[in-house]
């Protein structure tokens, strides 16, 4: 209890500011704010970083499922490593198009979300080099990214949800769905809207809920058409009171340039990469990691089975489904 304390005290958030910081795309922005999460003393502890949506990395930290990996004692206890959660661009209280720049806010993409996240380690807190690297859906193609980018800056990644290939198939489609919806409002006026345009915001929601949704537990969990209901409705008045219509929009087409499986090859980290069966828009079940993790020299694929760990996409979220693969890829990473 002691360890846990003093790890819980050892907590801090902070923004690291990057002047005149150029896209991909070629735009610039003056000032782009980058908000992040530590857990842990830096000075004398090994680090490890999680990249994703905010919510889904605290999620993994602070849901009950944190006592499987991240809580004290355990394989990423923070009175032993230091950890550091960021805020992607566009997510979080990192910069983002709802700030004021709304449809004007320079396009990013993967590349310039983990150059930044890159520049945060080592210039503001001086981390040159990570034990591991944790990816959490959007955070696991940054891992990806990430591992071909920098071969040498991390021991080891754990890409959870995801596939190391350009995004198509169906995840593209029903991306493109949700940004039509959102663009097809009146309301929407090209971005620069007095009021959210609420009608295509729901639409777009309504496809970001079977994206990150599975059958079986939700079964479970609402097993009356009442329960069923209430949970809907106030899963929409929720996502409609925190949901910017421009960052969902420039999320939702970050990936379409990013392509990891062009350099795979030059991935030199120990990999173990986490996909699900219930997963839906990733083809988990098709064999596309399996073909393609043959290029990574030190890589292991890992298909969840349907389980009562599994939560679809939203698996990347509870620890306790993949611990022992963390457990294995630190091990074989030493």
């Amino acid at each position: 209890m002691i360890a846990f304390l003093l790890a819980a005290l050892a907590v801090s958030e902070g923004d690291f500011v990057l002047r005149n910081f150029r896209s991909v795309s070629g735009e610039t922005l003056p000032e782009l704010r980058l908000h992040y999460r530590t857990l842990g003393l830096p000075a004398r502890l090994p680090s490890w970083c999680c990249t994703g949506p905010p919510a889904a990395a605290r999620s993994s930290w602070e849901s009950p499922s944190r006592e499987s990996s991240f809580g004290a004692g355990q394989l990423l206890d923070s009175a032993n490593h230091f950890i550091v959660l960021p805020d992607g661009i566009g997510h979080g209280g990192s910069s983002k198009p709802s700030d004021g720049l709304h449809a004007r806010f320079p396009h990013y993409g993967y590349a310039d979300m983990v150059e930044a996240q890159r520049r945060l380690l080592v210039e503001k807190l001086g981390v040159k080099h990570l034990r591991l690297i944790v990816g959490t859906s959007m955070g696991c193609m940054h891992s990806w990214v990430w591992a071909e980018a920098q071969p040498k800056f991390m021991d080891a990644n754990l890409a959870l949800a995801c596939l190391p290939v350009q995004i198509a198939g169906r995840n593209r489609m029903v991306r493109k769905l949700a940004m039509d919806s959102i663009r097809s409002d009146p309301a929407w006026n090209g971005g620069e809207y007095a009021s959210p345009p609420l009608a295509g915001l729901r639409g777009a929601l309504e496809v970001l809920f079977f994206m990150g949704s599975a059958a079986l537990p939700l079964q479970a969990q609402l097993p009356t058409r009442e329960a069923a209901d209430k949970f809907a409705e106030e899963w929409m008045a929720k996502r409609l009171a925190a949901t910017d219509a421009n960052d969902f929009l420039y999320a939702f087409d970050a990936p379409a340039i990013t392509d990891p499986s062009a350099d795979l090859g030059k991935v030199e980290a120990a990999v173990t990469a986490v996909n699900s069966a219930d997963e839906r828009d990733e083809p988990a079940r098709v064999g596309i990691l399996e073909r393609e993790i043959k290029r990574v020299k030190r890589g292991t694929a890992v298909l969840l089975p349907i389980g009562p760990q599994t939560r679809g996409h939203g698996t990347h979220t509870n620890a306790a489904a993949w611990k022992d693969h963390l457990g294995a890829l630190l091990e074989r990473s030493r």
